[in-house]
């Protein structure tokens, strides 16, 4: 039984650090670089429902690992170069959301369209 117990912690561990991470660096990535993103929304829609909390374990992590790589500050493709800098992050963005699909729900794709529309009324200002 201690061992089932310390195996279940050490699994979590990777996603509550992933889970830090996003909740630390998101928005100031995603504000930075939202207006070069054609799939803006797509990347906030993963965000609202890794952040669910009815949203499975093994969901979070596929939409938190794909949160992640996005504000990262290396990934493959340097996201600086004009055009093809956020292709490898929305590579990784859809293939996440293809193996959760079922997961997201009507209320995250809301929340994410709305906010959205409250950051680009806000950068018109």
């Amino acid at each position: 039984m201690r061992f089932a117990r310390a195996t279940a912690m050490s699994q979590d561990e990777p996603l509550q650090r992933d889970e830090a991470t996003v909740r630390r660096d998101f928005w100031r990535t995603f504000r930075r670089l939202a207006a070069h993103m054609p799939f803006a929304e797509d990347l906030l829609t993963a965000y609202y429902c890794a952040f669910d909390r009815y949203t499975p374990n093994h969901v979070r992590v596929a939409l938190l690992g794909a949160l992640a790589y996005f504000i990262a500050p290396f990934d493959f493709v340097p996201d600086m170069l004009p055009i093809i800098g956020l292709t490898d992050d929305a590579a990784v963005l859809a293939a996440a959301l293809k193996l959760v699909w079922d997961h997201i729900q009507p209320a995250h794709r809301e929340a994410a369209h709305q906010a959205l529309v409250r950051l680009r009324s806000e950068s018109r200002s």
